[in-house]
């Protein structure tokens, strides 16, 4: 069964490709009036007309323009201005053709991309609680990835139109569209129009650490709320981003290093995290959750809850509003208002755990 969405891409893909054929073909009809014409005056010239005059003259014949020019001595070839006659019929004809459908190409192609960028601000403007992505080159692509794994709401930001319209090919699907803003991350106004004043969080992934550092304090002056995550290249900018106002700061050369050291010390806990990544039957995460204060979980142990039974998410940590983590939480640990838990389990169960703590499903087993 085709969807809509699935119905209206087709739709539009066959527009495309008629109106591309037709304008290939009247191309090709208009290349065959030139030549003919060309070759009409050549042997009705008998050669003394050169193949460039013959072109020429048969170009503005066909274009109406004339400039009153005539090709030399044409009134001793008796068939000239008959040719010309005919040509000017038949070849205005094609020549409009051509010209018509070029502009129906032009304008319908317009029209096409205005409506899409219309549609993109729309859906933007209805983002409440999403992430904006600033960068799409080496390491941006791997957040976008994981953000559409993880069904996480966010606009991409990129100076080149070209590189999102080939992540938008990759990533769109009939049931979620990749929404992008063309435009430098470090402008106010692209910001404002990615929705900063509506976000969650911020992810600086550009590839300077100057462009980064200027996106942290644009966007912590623009919100103050969001969760600015920086990207670092060199560890010494590390303080200057953070003293500008993001929340966490990555060095992608120190998070190599670590790998390495890491597959050479535990390759098989290494492997288990990467297949925990990778499986497409399973797509489990460590996702966070916050226990709201009007939890019926507040004051329970954690062997009283039926967050195991509702959600299949195991509980792996428990980070207190004082910072404190306990690891391995004991079934006897009491939880408390605003701590957040660390939880093991499928992106779909986690929404299950969210949903459930937001209705009060999730509470005493």
């Amino acid at each position: 069964m085709v969807s809509p969405a699935e119905r209206r891409l087709q739709d539009a893909l066959e527009l495309q490709a008629a109106l591309r054929a037709r304008l290939i073909g009247a191309a090709g009809w208009l290349l065959a009036v030139v030549v003919i014409g060309a070759v009409g005056f050549h042997v009705i010239s008998g050669g003394d007309w050169t193949w460039g005059d013959c072109f020429y003259f048969t170009v503005i014949t066909l274009s109406t323009v004339g400039y009153g020019e005539t090709l030399e001595g044409m009134h001793d070839h008796g068939y000239a201005r008959i040719w010309t006659v005919g040509l000017i019929v038949l070849g205005s004809g094609t020549l409009l053709y051509f010209v018509s459908t070029l502009t129906a190409f032009i304008v319908e192609g317009d029209i096409r991309n205005a409506f899409r960028r219309n549609r993109m601000r729309q859906a933007i403007d209805k983002l409440e609680g999403h992430h904006i992505v600033c960068g799409s080159g080496t390491t941006g692509i791997h957040v976008i990835e994981e953000f559409i794994q993880c069904h996480v709401p966010f606009v991409v930001v990129d100076r080149s139109r070209h590189r999102l319209q080939e992540l938008q090919e990759r990533f769109d699907k009939p049931d979620r569209r990749l929404l992008y803003v063309v435009g430098d991350a470090t402008d106010d106004h692209v910001l404002e129009e990615a929705g900063i004043a509506r976000c969650r969080g911020i992810v600086a992934a550009l590839s300077e650490d100057k462009d980064n550092l200027f996106v942290t304090v644009t966007a912590s002056s623009l919100n103050p709320r969001a969760r600015i995550i920086a990207k670092c290249v060199d560890v010494s900018a590390k303080p200057k981003l953070l003293r500008a106002g993001a929340r966490a700061v990555v060095s992608p050369t120190q998070i190599g290093g670590l790998r390495l050291a890491s597959e050479a010390i535990r390759p098989t806990v290494v492997e288990f995290l990467d297949l925990m990544l990778r499986d497409p039957n399973q797509n489990l995460r460590i996702e966070e959750v916050t226990i709201p204060k009007d939890s019926s979980l507040v004051g329970l142990p954690i062997r009283d809850t039926n967050i195991r039974q509702k959600t299949k998410g195991l509980v792996i940590a428990v980070r207190f509003v004082d910072g404190r983590f306990a690891y391995n939480p004991e079934p006897s640990l009491v939880l408390e208002t605003d701590c957040t838990l660390v939880v093991l389990a499928e992106v779909s169960e986690m929404k299950k755990l969210r949903d459930g703590l937001a209705s009060g499903e999730i509470g005493r087993s």
